[in-house]
């Protein structure tokens, strides 16, 4: 069972990293074939939420796996709305995921994809990605929760799926009202029914492997399981390979696309994603993918991603490239942590202490 579990996931893998790479030749920015964080960061500067213009485009990726997750999930009967666990903090601790990330400059996924083309500087964010897993493994271990999530109402359950539509409706039928960078990453991207496509493949395969960086390694830790992990390594592969064909790999810290060789801040911004994720139950990709599942617990959290994205960029606190982040985004990413750690502390020793009670 394991087996054919990890070769649904390798297929799963692969499909994403030959998407990343298809996409990064068809005009997305180098090593960001696919990125949560940053895509989601770029359609928060699209709707006017922050007013850094080099960042602005509504990504149809991201569409389309909410899209792609949602159709597969109705259909094979996965769709179940419920939510109402702790929504605030959940909020919170998706705005602090996206603030490491935009530190880093990219979430888990893109981590992967820059480790393909060569990156090593995100081969420092992969060890405090894992560091950050590891602390929240031990959270788990003793007690952590943010309580059960309860059924909810089917309109509360397609709310987002149906904004997500109404927002790509929009993007086509009246562009004018989105803002669209001139250069800058935000200005490169491929074309609108690639993106899409790309989306809807990788939506539809995660929500059928669950696919998740985080969950991945996180039953490492607790239970010796790499089965989850597998799908990651796929994508790695696949990036790798395409890579080396397109003669797009350079292997090195330096001159790296959207980038920057800042060790500490790549360690401690993944750090800060590492230990959100696992207190959120999943990765930035894997929120999106729960989100199309109906779960409005994950849709509070992708909301706080992107509200973390517009505070980020409006209050320069994310990384630049090749220079990494300022003395701002350094105080508010250490803040954040020790704020996730404040948050993760209160809601594991609460429980024990109610539980001796």
């Amino acid at each position: 069972m394991r087996i054919a579990e990890k070769g649904k996931l390798a297929i799963t893998g692969v499909l994403i990293g030959a998407a990343a790479v298809v996409l990064t030749l068809l005009g997305n920015p180098g090593n960001m074939g696919f990125c949560i964080a940053c895509f989601l960061r770029d359609t928060a500067g699209a709707m006017h939420l922050h007013t850094a213009p080099i960042v602005e485009y509504v990504r149809p990726e991201i569409i389309g796996i909410i899209l792609g997750s949602f159709a597969l999930s109705v259909l094979r009967g996965d769709f179940r709305p419920r939510g109402g666990s702790s929504p605030m903090i959940r909020f919170i601790i998706g705005f602090i995921v996206m603030l490491g990330a935009l530190v880093f400059l990219g979430c888990p996924l893109r981590m992967v994809i820059r480790l393909g083309g060569g990156d090593l500087n995100a081969l420092v964010g992969l060890l405090g990605f894992v560091a950050g897993i590891g602390a929240g493994c031990f959270f788990l271990n003793n007690g952590f929760s943010l309580g059960r999530a309860e059924k909810q109402t089917g309109l509360e359950g397609v709310t987002m799926p149906f904004l997500t539509i109404v927002l790509f409706v929009l993007f086509l039928a009246v562009p004018s009202v989105f803002l669209f960078s001139e250069s800058g990453p935000g200005s490169m991207h491929a074309p609108v029914a690639a993106a899409l496509l790309a989306g809807l493949i990788a939506g539809a395969a995660a929500e059928r492997t669950r696919l998740c960086m985080a969950g991945g390694i996180r039953d490492i830790f607790l239970i010796r399981d790499f089965t989850l992990i597998s799908g990651f390594v796929a994508i790695f592969g696949a990036v790798l390979i395409g890579n080396l064909l397109t003669g797009k790999f350079s292997l090195g810290f330096a001159d790296q696309p959207v980038s920057h060789p800042m060790h500490l801040w790549n360690f401690l911004g993944m750090f800060a994603v590492g230990l959100g994720s696992v207190m959120l139950g999943g990765c930035p990709l894997r929120q999106l993918i729960l989100t199309g599942e109906g779960s409005t617990d994950s849709a509070v959290a992708v909301l706080g991603m992107i509200a973390g994205a517009a505070f980020a960029h409006n209050f320069s606190l994310a990384s630049s490239a090749n220079t990494g982040p300022g003395t701002s985004g350094k105080i508010a990413l250490v803040t954040g942590i020790v704020i996730l750690l404040a948050i993760a502390s209160a809601a594991t020793f609460r429980r024990k202490n109610n539980e001796r009670a």
